[in-house]
């Protein structure tokens, strides 16, 4: 009973100090040229699938979200010397009111009355949520989709994924005029929209110090789009 008790205790040690380290890993690693790094080639291992089409209500055209297959080993039969099984989820996103959310490398676009499908972005990158601003589009016309995304290695591990600055981007809901609207090299902490003035607001975090960690000791940056205009300009404000 001693050796079991023993055993707990240094599996929940390992978890905490593991966690611990986890937690310190750091999201940016700076450089002399203070460029993330770029990421060329994509995992040939992997295989791409897309899931069924979406239509956002009154738009004209079909989202594709498309990503990597997932493979979930089930493990229940090992114990009794047969091998695993492995359970495939061909779902790769989430649908909820206007957003489209999972682990995504692309979004591909497609104009309902056309066979032509275009992709988002060429390049890598780890679509978290693609967000339909319906309340814009119903008072100003303007159909824009708002995006956060993992595009660059920015702590140097070799992929993109959820360690990395997470940006803030815009297009129009043909998946045209993709644009970064949030600075290089800050985190994105959040973002809202303001639906009476058809602002997005949005907050960065600045690592001013460059220790790769973005905490209490760096710079918060505030920041909003006018959406109801057709040219999407960045402006600054100061709340404190």
């Amino acid at each position: 009973m001693k050796n079991y008790l023993k055993y707990i205790a240094l599996v929940i040690i390992g978890t905490v100090v593991s966690c611990k380290d986890e937690a310190q890993k750091p999201k940016v690693i700076y450089d002399a040229s203070n460029k993330a790094k770029v990421i060329t080639k994509t995992d040939s291992t992997q295989i791409e699938v897309a899931d069924l089409p979406i239509q956002m209500q009154g738009t004209n055209y079909l989202i594709h979200p498309v990503g990597d297959l997932r493979v979930f080993e089930r493990g229940s039969k090992a114990r009794y010397g047969s091998s695993s099984v492995n359970d495939v989820s061909f779902t790769i996103s989430n649908l909820g009111e206007y957003e489209i959310t999972g682990y995504l490398q692309n979004l591909k676009f497609q104009r309902v009355d056309s066979d032509s499908i275009r992709p988002l972005t060429d390049k890598p990158a780890l679509i978290l949520t693609a967000t339909y601003l319906k309340a814009v589009a119903d008072r100003t016309q303007n159909q824009v989709m708002v995006y956060t995304l993992a595009d660059a290695d920015t702590n140097k591990d070799g992929k993109i994924d959820t360690s990395d600055i997470k940006t803030l981007y815009l297009s129009n809901i043909s998946g045209e005029n993709f644009t970064k609207i949030s600075e290089d090299f800050q985190e994105l902490v959040d973002w809202s929209l303001i639906e009476s003035k058809s602002r997005l607001y949005f907050r960065t975090i600045e690592d001013t110090n460059q220790n790769g960690q973005f905490d209490k000791n760096d710079v918060l940056h505030y920041h909003y789009i006018d959406l109801a205009s057709k040219k999407w300009e960045v402006k600054s404000y100061k709340p404190i």
